[in-house]
């Protein structure tokens, strides 16, 4: 009886490490709260011309429409995540914007030309990631495809490094919509067994990046899909962070492109 005690509770604490103690929620679908402080959760202003492989992503679905971000990869390709593109039949892509409706041009693509992740799975957040076909772009000072990281047997964790998320998404909590300029933010990524403790191990796989936001600076709504880069190298897309709001320091999380590379090999043809 003692053995079938001890076993239980064994399972009971293993069962807590795997289950999310604060529920993950993509940026897209998170709900306006108010906030205390009101500080800002996005960081600085861009310049022109400082994140040229930035998109903006204008969705429209049988839902209604919503605002994500993306990463040039290629002159014909745009990845984000795959939470953007569920339900939606249209996304309109925003080409060298600094000022959200300044772009240098767009593009309108329909459904037919993104391939979402087919394991792509929202109640784990796995396999949040999708590719966009566009027509090609010729790339500009202002318009320009980001690094992928190389091909290799093994990757850093990027744990301690500083890296770079930006985007058009919420400034504060209490915004109640993406933001007019780009905005980025330096935030450094943290071990995924601090994040698994906010989040759970069956959310936090080695497919996940997560960052530090106990200063408040952090990704928001409106953000979804957008990048986190790494010395020009796209290492994270933007992909979840905590119900309850982006300034409350809580991890916030990507999903890790180093695990996504043969993927995106096999259906665009990229090789990194």
């Amino acid at each position: 009886m003692k053995v079938l005690v001890v076993l239980l509770l064994a399972i009971a604490a293993a069962s807590a490490g795997l289950l999310p103690q604060i529920a993950p929620v993509h940026p897209r679908d998170r709900i306006t709260k108010p906030t205390i402080n009101g500080r800002i959760t996005n960081g600085k202003n861009a310049v022109e011309n400082q994140f040229p492989y930035q998109v903006g992503l204008s969705f429209i679905g049988l839902k209604g429409s919503w605002w994500c971000g993306g990463s040039i990869i290629d002159n014909s390709w745009v990845l984000t995540a795959a939470h953007c593109t569920a339900g939606a039949s249209y996304v309109t892509v925003y080409y060298g914007a600094t000022v959200r409706s300044s772009p240098q041009f767009t593009q309108t693509v329909s459904k037919s030309d993104w391939i979402q992740h087919s394991n792509y799975v929202s109640k784990t957040v796995s396999n949040d990631i999708a590719l966009i076909k566009t027509s090609p772009v010729s790339f500009s000072a202002s318009v320009n495809k980001i690094n992928l990281p190389a091909i290799a047997s093994s990757y850093s964790t990027y744990v301690g490094e500083t890296a770079v998320a930006s985007g058009w998404g919420r400034t504060a909590d209490t915004e109640t919509g993406a933001t007019k300029n780009l905005q980025f933010a330096d935030l450094t990524v943290i071990p995924n067994s601090v994040c698994q403790k906010t989040y759970g191990y069956l959310v936090v796989t080695s497919k996940v990046i997560c960052v530090d936001t106990s200063n408040a600076i952090s990704t928001c709504q409106g953000d979804s899909g957008g990048p986190l880069a790494l010395d020009g190298t796209l290492i994270g897309i933007t992909s979840f962070g905590a119900e309850d709001g982006c300034e409350i320091g809580l991890p916030a999380a990507f999903t890790r492109v180093t695990s996504y590379l043969d993927w995106i090999q096999d259906n665009s043809g990229i090789v990194a």
